[in-house]
């Protein structure tokens, strides 16, 4: 959940968008009716930003975590990806991402834990929902699933004071063969980068792998996005850039950061909506993501969020 300052700003947005489906066969997503923000409990321990919606600042360089901190990382991890599996049974046409919202917001708080992207910079609900042409941050609103769409749902927690992170593409009802192997492609970049994670590795290594493994296969990286070092803050150092790049830095024992990449059908252009938030593509392309967070270790790297 990192956005480039070179994105660009839609002001206004009118009528109906309409579908290129030379892409497959989908619905363009266009915007919907949010609802009110969910609270959480007062005892519930929240991060700096729960009231404010400003994040303190974190770290100036990527943090070496010793043995407790990783343990905590480990814990928030594994709650984020069991919140992740289990909302999948709850993914059926008819079903409003915002009811899945406040499922996930349910689990969340029922078990002591704040969800992170809540009033993080002013955003509304407690899981992003990116569906079709949406490639990042989308919103969940009223507009029930449909038959043949994708979505991406990320789910974040704060869980004793450290966040976890991970995303997931899922299919709603029958979905076309363009739509499968877009899933199916994004989720090998993620393995193909994670598979080279490694003490001394340069960060750089994971945008040139990603972005070989996406284009042979015919696929684009939406550059605007990028992984993200993690911790007691929600966003820190490193940078993980998911495309080509020459950035400076290596790996090292004890360095925990997100692997996100966003694919895209058609372009890597994207625009944000008068929410905001919703990134969508240009030429309304579908696109999908995959995250987990990772440990680097001595010999290689742990994925906390499998």
């Amino acid at each position: 959940m990192f956005i480039k300052s070179f994105l660009k700003k839609i002001s206004n947005v009118s009528g109906p968008i309409r579908a290129n489906n030379s892409f497959g066969n989908y619905k363009i997503v266009e915007p919907c009716t949010v609802t009110e923000i969910r609270k959480v409990p007062e005892y519930i321990p929240k991060p700096s930003y729960s009231e404010s919606s400003i994040p303190t600042e974190g770290p100036k360089e990527p943090e070496i975590k010793d043995k407790n901190q990783i343990q905590c990382m480990r814990d928030s991890c594994y709650f984020a990806k069991k919140v992740l599996t289990q909302i999948k049974q709850y993914i059926k046409p008819g079903v409003t991402t915002d009811e899945l919202d406040a499922i996930v917001h349910e689990m969340i708080i029922s078990n002591g834990s704040y969800p992170s992207p809540l009033n993080y910079m002013g955003f509304p609900k407690s899981i992003c929902t990116s569906i079709n042409n949406v490639a990042c941050h989308g919103i969940p609103d009223i507009r029930p699933l449909q038959s043949g769409d994708i979505f991406n749902i990320d789910v974040t927690v704060f869980l004793n004071g450290y966040h976890g992170d991970c995303s997931q593409t899922f299919e709603v009802g029958e979905c076309d063969e363009e739509a499968k192997r877009l899933i199916s492609i994004t989720e090998l970049c993620l393995q193909t980068a994670i598979d080279i994670c490694k003490p001394n590795e340069n960060f750089s290594s994971i945008g040139d792998i990603i972005e070989e493994t996406a284009s042979k296969n015919g696929y684009v990286v939406v550059p605007a996005f990028a992984g993200h070092g993690i911790g007691t803050y929600f966003h820190g150092p490193p940078d993980i850039l998911h495309f080509a790049n020459h950035n400076p830095g290596k790996m090292q024992p004890g360095m925990t950061f997100t692997i996100e990449p966003i694919l895209s059908q058609g372009t890597k252009e994207i625009e944000i909506l008068e929410d905001g938030w919703t990134a969508v593509t240009t030429d309304n392309s579908r696109t999908a993501q995959a995250e987990h967070t990772i440990l680097i270790t001595d010999t290689g790297c742990d994925v906390l969020t499998r």
